[in-house]
């Protein structure tokens, strides 16, 4: 079975709950404590990626939200206070990967274009518009005057799931738990 070496930066309680049940799954309260003021912005966002993932990697019972993982070394954030870091070897049919860039079109309410060509037009077109800020036509009233722009921009965030990226460098993973058995290495902020 190919697996995947991945990186993912928790909090300590992680440890406990892996020592504890062999098994550690996002909980609706974490991502609150987490993101505080803005967890719903991230509930709804996750609850959105969490629907196209499942069909890519069907969700194991009790699992609600993604973990996120880094695929490459280099980028995987450091520990910080409270924090560990974890080297994962998962079994790569369990991992969704996705595209860094498209994810973060999605995040910011912007269409994913096909390609530079796609993305060119995209731009030519809200420009006949005067459109300077096309998260506008989602976040606010505006796309009530563009429903067209508006659905083609949320019709374009399933390809977040298509064609994952090449190479790890430019690549982020999600999985849906974290398993005692898949931990190398734990790091802390302790060292």
């Amino acid at each position: 079975m190919e697996r995947i070496k991945a990186w993912t930066r928790q909090r300590k309680e992680v440890l406990e709950d892996l020592e504890k049940t062999g098994v550690y799954r996002v909980t609706e309260d974490h991502i609150r404590e987490k993101n505080g003021a803005i967890s719903d912005y991230y509930l709804d966002l996750y609850r959105w990626y969490a629907e196209g993932a499942a069909r890519l990697v069907p969700r194991p019972d009790g699992a609600l939200y993604p973990i996120w993982l880094f695929l490459d070394d280099q980028s995987k954030l450091p520990p910080l206070e409270g924090t560990a870091v974890f080297t994962l070897s998962i079994p790569r049919d369990l991992v969704v990967v996705t595209d860094v860039e498209r994810w973060g079109y999605r995040v910011n309410y912007m269409y994913i274009p096909l390609d530079e060509d796609d993305a060119r037009r995209h731009d030519e077109e809200l420009k006949r518009y005067g459109i300077g800020n096309e998260t506008a036509l989602i976040q606010t009233d505006k796309g009530n005057f563009y429903p067209l722009l508006k659905r083609k921009i949320i019709a374009s965030w399933p390809r977040v799931f298509e064609k994952p990226a090449q190479g790890f460098t430019v690549a982020q993973g999600t999985v849906w738990e974290i398993r005692k058995e898949w931990v190398e290495e734990v790091v802390t902020d302790e060292g």
